[in-house]
C-alpha cells in the first residue's frame, strides 16, 4: 500500500509559475511510472504528463513546453513544474503511480486567475 500526498497548488497570476510536489510512503522505484492528471469543474480527469522508470516523459499537447515532470527516487517524489500558466490550467491536480496496482493522492487545487 502507498499513501500519495500532493501539494504546492495555490492562486498564481497567468504568467506565473508553481511546483507541485507528490510525497508517497513508499518506495516509487518499483512502479512503471508516475504521472499528473487533472480535473477542472465540469470536464473529465485528463492526462497532463507521465515519467516512466527510465526517464522517458510524455505530455499532453496542451501543457508541452510549458510543464516538466521529474521524479527523485532518494526522496520518493514525483514533481510537476508548470511555467507560463493560463487559466485553463485551473483544476484539481492529481498525481499517480503505475504498477502492478495505481495509486492515487488526493488532489491540490491550482487556480491561475489575475
Amino acid at each position: 500500500q502507498v499513501q500519495l500526498v500532493e501539494s504546492g497548488g495555490a492562486l498564481v497570476q497567468p504568467g506565473g509559475s508553481l511546483r507541485l510536489s507528490c510525497a508517497a510512503s513508499g518506495s516509487i522505484f518499483r512502479f512503471n511510472a508516475g504521472g499528473w492528471y487533472r480535473q477542472a469543474p465540469g470536464k473529465q480527469r485528463e492526462l497532463v504528463g507521465t515519467i516512466t522508470r527510465d526517464g522517458n516523459t510524455y505530455y499532453a499537447d496542451s501543457v508541452k513546453g510549458r510543464f516538466t515532470i521529474s521524479r527523485d527516487y532518494a526522496k520518493n517524489t514525483v514533481s510537476l513544474q508548470m511555467n507560463s500558466l493560463k487559466p485553463e490550467d485551473t483544476a484539481v491536480y492529481y498525481c499517480s503511480v503505475t504498477g502492478a496496482k495505481d495509486y492515487w493522492g488526493q488532489g491540490t487545487q491550482v487556480t491561475v486567475s489575475s
